[in-house]
């Protein structure tokens, strides 16, 4: 009897550890988009001049780039990760864009209201922005041209603490790369 528990427990043990190893892993989020992951940011700063060095801050760069690409941001409702109705058209103009430049790749880059913590709001820009990325994909851009990237509440555009500010804050930039 003894003997037979003992084989039954090491059984139902076996079993146990097999079903956690096919478990599904968690997706993997980043913070760093996959072009700059290939290049070393180092190197680049090293090669340019002094002068060149002190320029305008980063998200002042990337506003001015979309607004010189005709790439336009879209806005998402609270916790959501879907496409919108009145983001449809934007979603439209921005792939006839990216269809009339084809040599143009573009990073999506998810963003979330401070509202959550750090984790979530990862993976709920991390999820924002794959969405956006298959409604591309299902009018016509090639995936290949698409990378993604999830800044959650780290990149706010507005810092106030209302809904009006927030609202601002859930939204996908497009980057043309």
């Amino acid at each position: 009897m003894k003997r037979r528990s003992a084989t039954l427990f090491s059984i139902l043990m076996l079993v146990s550890l097999l079903a956690l190893w096919g478990c599904p892993k968690k997706a993997e989020v980043t913070a760093t988009p996959e072009a700059q992951k290939e290049a070393a940011p180092a190197a680049k700063e090293e090669q340019k001049p002094e002068a060149v060095k002190e320029e305008a801050k980063p998200e002042v760069k990337e506003l001015a780039a979309a607004a010189v690409t005709g790439l336009q941001p879209i806005y998402f409702d609270f916790d959501k990760s879907f496409i919108r109705d009145d983001a449809r058209s934007v979603m439209k103009a921005n792939a006839e864009w990216l269809k009339a430049n084809p040599k143009v790749k573009v990073r999506i880059e998810g963003n979330c209201d401070e509202r959550g913590t750090k984790e979530y709001n990862q993976a709920l820009g991390q999820r924002r922005a794959a969405s956006a990325k298959k409604y591309f994909t299902d009018l016509g851009i090639a995936s290949r041209r698409i990378s993604l990237i999830s800044y959650g509440k780290e990149k706010p555009i507005c810092a106030e603490h209302n809904e009006e500010c927030w609202q601002k804050n859930r939204r996908d930039d497009f980057v043309a790369e």
